[in-house]
């Protein structure tokens, strides 16, 4: 499978797919307890309302395996919904979570509205989207979510609209660096734009996390370049994988793009950043093409580790493959 940015797909075994026939199943990001146990945080929602209803009825779910690679079985729902009155009651997607300091910390996307699943999208629910945190001792929960969103949008700013999809890792030199989508209200609604991402710097995992200016992963000419950005660190710098919306970076359409950078803030293409095509590689030697492959989140053991990444090949159903990685060292 391909090289992108220190980073090599390997075939998939035909057991590393989590799948359920009542659910979509989308966005996965998988953290190890202590005791050798991993536990995948996943959105899903019900099949019979149609797959735009992410953004209303979507909840982040926990499954377990004794390996990184599954079988996953359900096990609960970690943010299930509270209430129409908070910031996040009817919906939490976007999960991404991370381990430090012996707590566990959730962040996600949730927003409120009315309730109704759409054949497009509800717009209502999709400019209520904002940023939260929930913490934990244990990946098995209790989480405590915060009454306000962790981050919120600001008037006149590239976020004016919502923020969404967050991706933290730990800073070099301390504290913790976040990259997120952001909304601006500088184009027509109802969908508004620029879609730009957003870098967020804050010496504790809770906040506050304080905004930079320039927006990253641009395209000239692209209103919507890019999304679903996956930091961390490597060899001394900060690696992205990031969703190409339409070949952008890649030149090869809908892909994903690997980016890389010395302080966070200013973010440099790779020089062979093609990581993948919506196409999966199946141990087998079967390669499924997709209709998306995307929601890139990647959990690493040193040198070896897993992406896992949700994936469709029609609008009718969903769900979390979990791709074998190495990493490569220069």
């Amino acid at each position: 499978m391909s090289n992108a940015g220190g980073i090599r797909l390997l075939p998939v075994p035909e057991t590393a797919k989590f799948i359920d026939p009542d659910y979509y199943i989308w966005c996965g990001s998988m953290v190890r307890d202590p005791q050798g146990q991993c536990h995948l945080f996943y959105s899903r929602w019900r099949r019979t309302l149609g797959h735009n209803a992410w953004v209303t009825h979507s909840e982040i779910a926990h499954a377990v395996s004794n390996h990184p690679l599954g079988p996953y079985r359900h096990q609960d729902v970690a943010l299930p919904p509270r209430g129409t009155l908070c910031w996040d009651g009817l919906c939490t997607h976007n999960p991404t979570v991370l381990a430090f300091g012996g707590k566990y910390y959730l962040y996600y996307m949730g927003n409120t509205g009315d309730g109704r699943a759409a054949r497009d999208l509800n717009w209502v629910h999709r400019g209520n989207q904002r940023i939260g945190v929930a913490v934990a001792d244990h990946p098995e929960g209790p989480w405590l979510r915060q009454d306000a969103p962790l981050i919120d949008s600001d008037p006149g700013f590239h976020d004016a609209i919502c923020t969404t999809n967050p991706s933290v890792t730990t800073r070099i030199g301390g504290g913790f660096l976040m990259v997120y989508k952001a909304v601006a209200d500088r184009l027509p609604a109802p969908f508004y734009g620029p879609v730009v991402h957003i870098v967020a710097e804050s010496d504790d995992p809770t906040g506050a996390f304080v905004k930079h200016a320039d927006p990253i992963f641009t395209a000239e000419g692209a209103s919507f370049p890019a999304e679903d950005p996956f930091i961390w660190q490597s060899d001394g710098r900060y690696r992205a994988i990031v969703k190409d919306m339409g070949g952008y970076f890649t030149k090869a359409g809908r892909s994903l793009a690997t980016f890389s950078s010395a302080n966070g803030r200013d973010w440099l293409l790779d020089s062979s950043p093609l990581l993948s095509t919506t196409e999966i590689c199946w141990e087998s030697g079967r390669v499924q093409p997709l209709m998306a492959l995307e929601r890139p989140q990647l959990w690493l053991d040193k040198d070896k580790g897993v992406l896992f990444c949700a994936a469709c090949t029609d609008g009718e159903h969903s769900f979390n493959v979990h791709i074998p990685v190495e990493i490569l060292h220069k």
